[in-house]
């Protein structure tokens, strides 16, 4: 079947987008793996209207409500590859089908490359993170730490301070310099130098971080800003441009969310950093409100051109 629109994601960037295209009243296929980034978190914080929600139930919910709309067709299958063609793309399906459809939205998803510490992997998403806006009040007043990623990472420690107590742990890399330790300094930021061998606590929780020194320091948080990779190679086969964000790399776009290749929008992680949910969801809107007048302003100009 053709549609006027495949959404290749359907987490909050791409289930937002297709929203928008079905009340636009066009034709939508949403594909997903159902994996979405954030499955290691329990509660999502900081959404308009949804604090404190667990994002599958999210997703399940914001599912329900957009296969209400007749013009709508979820598929439970990974989009393996995407071509453009007379008409638009076609995307095949590792199930080794295929559709078409007239303009693309990729909203695939990142996934985080994270540091091969004892622990710490197991611990994603609830006391180990990302965004202290999604989780830090949780762990508010709590002793928190920053795991020393990039140079990035001293920002980061004097940000989370806000939260609690805070320690940047430098995990055997050099001690910051310049400008860096003045505003680690002057945010009341202290320094571990050691190399951390494993973290621990029951189950998920966090308690402390054995040193290679085999001093074991008390935490009950520990932040973190992985390097990302793209969930898809779809993008740069599509001929879509990349640019190396401060995590990984990021599919380029404009202000509507419009990649560098005519009739492929990108949304979410893929396409900025920051990441946040709600940022996502917005993206999503946007890449599906620009997507949905094109269809309707495109023939028009090009009527008019010709």
């Amino acid at each position: 079947m053709n549609y006027d629109a495949v959404v290749i994601g359907g987490s909050y960037a791409g289930l937002s987008a297709a929203m928008q295209i079905a009340r636009g009243r066009r034709s939508v296929c949403v594909l997903d793996t159902g994996e979405p980034r954030n499955r290691f978190a329990d509660a999502s914080h900081g959404f308009f209207g949804q604090d404190g929600a667990a994002p599958e139930a999210m997703i399940v919910n914001a599912r329900d409500q957009l296969a209400a709309y007749p013009t709508v067709r979820m598929i439970a299958h990974m989009a393996c590859d995407a071509t453009r063609v007379d008409g638009g793309f076609e995307v095949t399906l590792a199930s080794g089908g295929a559709l078409t459809g007239r303009k693309l939205v990729l909203a695939f998803g990142i996934s985080d490359v994270l540091p091969a510490i004892s622990g710490l992997s197991e611990r994603w998403g609830d006391s180990v993170l990302h965004c202290p806006y999604c989780h830090g009040y949780e762990y508010r007043d709590g002793r928190l730490g920053v795991l020393w990623t990039a140079p990035l990472s001293a920002h980061q420690a004097a940000l989370i301070a806000d939260w609690g107590a805070t320690t940047l742990y430098l995990n055997g890399n050099p001690h910051p310099e310049g400008d860096a330790r003045t505003l680690l300094d002057r945010r009341g930021v202290s320094i571990e130098a050691a190399s951390i061998q494993e973290l621990r606590g029951k189950d998920r929780t966090l308690t402390s971080l054995l040193l290679d020194d085999g001093r074991e320091a008390a935490i009950d948080a520990l932040f973190l800003a992985p390097r990302s990779k793209l969930n898809s190679p779809i993008a740069e086969r599509l001929g879509c441009a990349l640019d190396d964000g401060p995590f990984g790399p990021m599919v380029r776009t404009d202000a509507a969310q419009l990649t560098s290749e005519p009739g492929v929008y990108a949304a979410g992680d893929i396409a900025r950093a920051p990441h946040n949910a709600s940022w996502a969801s917005a993206d999503g809107v946007t890449a599906g409100i620009s997507l949905h007048q094109s269809l309707v302003f495109e023939p028009s100009m090009a009527g008019a051109a010709a």
